[in-house]
């Protein structure tokens, strides 16, 4: 076989019915795949980008810029989706939510208490210190009395929060 006549049977199926059906539908692939890139793209940008001028501009650039643009895109585009963000802000609020109202609950029975209750009226657990002047609730830390300016002496260790329920006191019976 010369090279001649290897060179004219590539010449050969390079102009034959056959090269032209390979090349069409090589070409219908390539632009059906274009498509698809753009369409993910615009997809994928309304999910994750909440100003539509640029949801806008990244559609723009795979259509420019075919193949590129879409890898342009995967680089700046953000990286959570914006109903993974409204989720996670609404579990913070939640969880702050519940920050807040956690002192509510006794730490041993878990029955709702007020903020001023000093001590659990289902479990008589001791939650907070009485000032000794006003005998209004006193928070832990505090080092003064807010309401009657009176100096709280600091608990001692094991004293106070002691998070242990009183020994009921028993009535007895009348014989």
């Amino acid at each position: 076989m010369t090279l001649a006549s290897t060179f004219g049977g590539v010449h050969h199926f390079f102009n034959s019915g056959t090269w032209l059906v390979i090349r069409n539908l090589l070409l219908f692939f390539l632009v059906v795949f274009w498509l698809a890139t753009v369409w993910w793209v615009y997809k994928d940008a309304r999910r994750r980008i909440e100003d539509s001028w640029l949801v806008g501009t990244s559609i723009v650039l795979p259509v420019v810029a075919p193949f590129i643009g879409v890898l342009i895109y995967m680089l700046f585009r953000p990286p959570e989706y914006l109903e993974d963000v409204r989720e996670r802000e609404l579990e913070i609020k939640a969880m702050e939510e519940r920050l807040a109202r956690r002192d509510l609950h006794c730490p041993v029975c878990r029955a709702e208490v007020g903020p001023d209750f000093l001590v659990c009226p289902v479990c008589t657990t001791k939650l907070k210190q009485a000032c000794v002047n006003c005998k209004a609730p006193l928070e832990a830390l505090w080092q003064i009395c807010p309401y009657c300016e009176t100096s709280v002496e600091p608990a001692t260790v094991g004293e106070f929060p002691t998070f242990e329920a009183r020994p009921t006191r028993r009535r007895r019976r009348s014989e």
